[in-house]
């Protein structure tokens, strides 16, 4: 069997500047929206979205969508595919049903889920749920959306800096002064 590379770049885009695909069939429910908020959070972008190239240029959006609606203000990663329309459809309706084909072994998710920490609820009611009904297919704990996010009363405060630089100089300071301290840019 010869397997073609369609992958044709990996380009860094402005996530408001690519075209949600008119025939996205994938809906995101909050559960998801908060779990996805949590983890680019805590880990950031570790996986790159699907586009392929419009004749005008423009690029349309195979998988992903839910990440560049998340980071619109976000130069985010985008592997550009080589595909015409049927191609670019027949991969939109099989890329993520045919991942969730895979099976699990309960014994080494629950190894897993055992390592990982977050301070995010919507991540750990996520991975509660996981470890508690592991027969759940994963894609199907996101529908359960209208549960309550419990969110402990915080006081923070948010210092606007000159530069970069200033930020991390007080970053730094006030790491140093024994803070709980998080970097944003906005």
């Amino acid at each position: 069997m010869q397997i073609r590379d369609r992958i044709k770049e990996l380009r860094r885009v402005r996530a408001s500047e690519l075209r949600p695909n008119p025939r996205n069939w994938r809906t995101h429910p909050q559960a998801q929206r908060d779990a996805l908020c949590g983890v680019l959070a805590e880990v950031g972008y570790a996986n790159a979205l699907l586009a392929r190239e419009l004749p005008d240029g423009s690029l349309e959006l195979i998988d992903g969508h839910l990440r560049a609606e998340t980071t619109p203000d976000m130069e985010v990663p985008v592997l550009i595919l080589d595909l015409n329309d049927s191609e670019a459809a027949k991969l939109l309706a099989l890329h993520d049903p045919l991942a969730a084909m895979a099976e699990a072994n309960d014994e080494m998710l629950a190894g897993l889920i055992a390592d990982v920490e977050t301070e995010n609820d919507a991540v750990q009611a996520m991975l509660d749920r996981m470890i508690q009904d592991p027969e759940t297919p994963v894609e199907d704990i996101a529908d359960e959306g209208s549960r309550e996010v419990n969110v402990p009363e915080a006081f923070q405060v948010v210092v606007e800096c000159r530069d970069e630089a200033d930020q991390q100089a007080i970053y730094e300071r006030l790491s140093g002064e024994g803070y709980k301290c998080k970097l944003l840019t906005l």
